[in-house]
């Protein structure tokens, strides 16, 4: 029995709806772009790899993976790892049933012509390739392949291995070496490496981070005045540094001057040079204390030839996709056989 002035107990509200699953736009969302149609519409008829995908629809791997990622999120596709490849698949019947009617709706409105009946006939030739093709198992994985060998290997290997190539009983000289990153991964593949800087802070640095190596020396010098002897080494490393001398024709000729003539190869000396391209940052000249906005290849090309050097070959570098900077150069200026 209730009393007076008693309030009957009040329902509990509930202050906070679950959140919906998956709305119709976020669906809708999914699927707002013709290529991952595409997708969907290939994926359906056979389970592929990145890199068949890629093919198929004729993407790069990168833009190719975005799409998938998108889909594989909403629950449109399933995957499932082969060895180090991942497959992808779209079931019908596994699909959320509001994705399902979806798809079918959509399905039905998609035209057999164009991208769609190209699409079809790329998919039955990398079927073709890959039963026909005894290393098919390269051909599934090529859109994951940098990503499978960084994950098993590291990052390092590929240049680490290449500088094996350098013959072992070379002495090299790293001008300009700052905090050694070049000289160290030459040390491991060479008799000796000279390393050499003017600023002793950069110096300091580079004896730390190469204090595992006995077959490193360091030496405080600028590239005018480079303190080593007359044709003491077999090749030069100079990281971008000529930017910043305020006269690269005598540093060139000192490059020149420290150069064997000759190898037990029968080849000349020779000096890698990376430095930027010519460029109109003025700015660079204050903020960085730059005596040169870069180098043409014409001048660059020139001053070697000034120098001594027999013979040099400037190739501009690839621009990294994020790179902030000017674009490269790398220089081989060699010198003639004694």
């Amino acid at each position: 029995m209730k009393r007076s002035g008693q309030r009957s107990p009040q329902p509990k509200t509930q202050t906070q709806r679950p959140a919906l699953a998956r709305s119709i736009t976020d669906r809708l969302a999914d699927v707002s772009e013709l290529v991952r149609l595409r997708v969907l519409r290939i994926l359906e008829q056979e389970e592929l790899s990145v890199g068949e995908i890629a093919q198929i629809v004729q993407l790069p791997q990168s833009t190719v993976s975005r799409h998938l990622k998108i889909l594989a999120d909403g629950q449109w596709l399933l995957r499932r790892a082969a060895g180090t490849a991942t497959l992808y698949r779209l079931i019908l019947d596994d699909l959320p049933a509001e994705s399902r009617s979806l798809w079918l709706a959509i399905r039905e409105q998609l035209p057999e012509n164009g991208d769609l009946a190209e699409d079809a006939r790329r998919l039955r030739a990398v079927l073709a390739q890959r039963d026909a093709d005894p290393q098919a198992f390269f051909g599934r994985v090529v859109g994951e392949w940098d990503r499978i060998r960084s994950d098993w290997f590291g990052d390092r290997f590929t240049p680490a291995a290449l500088l094996s190539l350098i013959p072992s009983g070379w002495t090299v000289a790293d001008l300009g070496c700052g905090t050694g990153n070049a000289a160290e991964l030459l040390a491991p593949n060479v008799k000796r490496v000279h390393a050499v800087d003017q600023s002793l802070p950069m110096l300091a640095a580079a004896k730390k981070r190469l204090s595992g190596f006995s077959n490193v020396s360091f030496h405080q010098g600028t590239l005018e005045h480079i303190p080593l002897e007359d044709a003491s080494v077999d090749a030069i490393v100079s990281v971008l540094v000529l930017h910043h001398v305020p006269e690269p024709l005598v540093a060139l000729r000192e490059m020149r001057r420290i150069l064997r003539g000759n190898h037990a190869s029968g080849t000349g000396g020779v000096a890698l040079i990376v430095d930027m391209l010519d460029h109109d940052r003025t700015e660079y000249r204050h903020t960085m204390a730059h005596k040169h906005l870069g180098f043409a290849p014409k001048a660059m090309h020139k001053l070697c030839k000034d120098a001594g050097f027999a013979s040099t070959v400037v190739t501009p570098l690839a621009s990294e996709p994020d790179a902030k900077g000017p674009g490269l150069f790398v220089a081989l200026a060699r010198v003639s056989p004694d």
